[in-house]
């Protein structure tokens, strides 16, 4: 029975596919110091939440929610907290990866996870830019360090991460090398992407040079192949760390820099992020929505592999 103590969540028992996923009454979370908790009106679905219903990834074994993106609005606030009330709309990415929980109606975090929400966009695109946002920002700009005039080769350039890097890469004034199926060329070139490489025809290590940063969103072999891409000094960023301290010394050995990095949730970023919104430089593409007791779908629709844009959690 539903109280007002309670809340629905997308949790699971289990790992697996979809069908693991079932909606659960819980208990409401409040806010404890230096947190803020937020009504969800929406939330992204990133291929992290299915990979970790499937293999339980860094959280281990359920019972969890899943869920890392919010938009919503303030509906109270813990002790401490200065720059939000009861009543604003807020974004953010919830710390990854034990920050988890945002496939729910509330949730809780620290208030420096999130930003005032752009008044220019609905909630639900404003879910799904937090996380795949600060990943591409965090990835080009404060580790690789991307200038104007730049190259830059970003793989996957339709999916999640990829269609948001190529946006940002372009408000840095790079020009921007994308890999994307043939079918996905014309809505990666609306996106501002200079030149695309159909990956099933050809070679992208054969056929790019000299660029001056890889973004790498799909990781596996696609790593050490795209080394040879880079000009001397340039610098590989994976988005898809395995722990392995072998990267950096067979960059070294061509003369170029490779790094991993997992996504960290940031207020400044968020606040660049509500900038190049607001500014008319940066928008997810929607994939697709589903509402809360569909997110069994919304994760079939993410296995695979073939959506462009961003999925996203509506609440009622």
């Amino acid at each position: 029975m539903r109280t007002v103590n309670t809340m629905r969540a997308v949790s699971q028992d289990i790992l697996g596919g979809p069908e693991v996923l079932k909606v659960v009454e819980m208990e409401r979370p409040a806010p404890r110091a230096n947190e803020v908790l937020v009504r969800v009106h929406a939330a992204g679905v990133n291929p992290t939440d299915w990979k970790h219903r499937a293999t339980g990834g860094f959280l281990g074994k359920p019972p969890f929610v899943l869920g890392w993106d919010v938009s919503g609005v303030v509906e109270d606030t813990g002790i401490g907290v200065a720059t939000f009330k009861p009543g604003d709309e807020v974004f953010g990415m919830l710390p990854y990866p034990f920050g988890h929980g945002a496939h729910a109606e509330y949730v809780t975090a620290p208030a420096r996870a999130f930003a005032h929400k752009p008044a220019t966009i609905d909630h639900t695109q404003a879910g799904a830019l937090p996380l795949v946002s600060l990943t591409a920002w965090q990835a080009l700009v404060e580790t690789a360090g991307l200038q104007r005039g730049q190259k830059v080769l970003i793989h996957a350039s339709a999916g999640g991460v990829g269609h948001v890097a190529v946006q940002i890469a372009k408000a840095r004034g790079a020009r921007v090398i994308g890999t994307a199926s043939a079918g996905k060329h014309d809505f990666v070139r609306g996106l501002g992407a200079d030149e695309l490489i159909d990956y099933r025809e050809t070679d992208f290590a054969e056929a790019v040079r000299d660029v001056d940063v890889v973004l790498d969103t799909i990781g596996g072999a696609y790593v050490q192949r795209s080394l040879r891409t880079l000009r001397a000094g340039g610098i590989l960023v994976t988005i898809l760390p395995r722990g392995s301290k072998e990267l950096p010394g067979q960059a070294e050995q061509l003369g170029v820099r490779a790094t991993e990095m997992l996504v960290d949730a940031d207020r400044h970023g968020m606040r660049t992020i509500a900038e190049l919104v607001e500014a008319g430089k940066l928008r997810a593409t929607i994939a697709g929505t589903f509402p809360l007791a569909d997110a069994a779908k919304a994760h079939e629709a993410g296995d695979t592999g073939r959506t462009t844009g961003k999925l996203v959690l509506v609440m009622d």
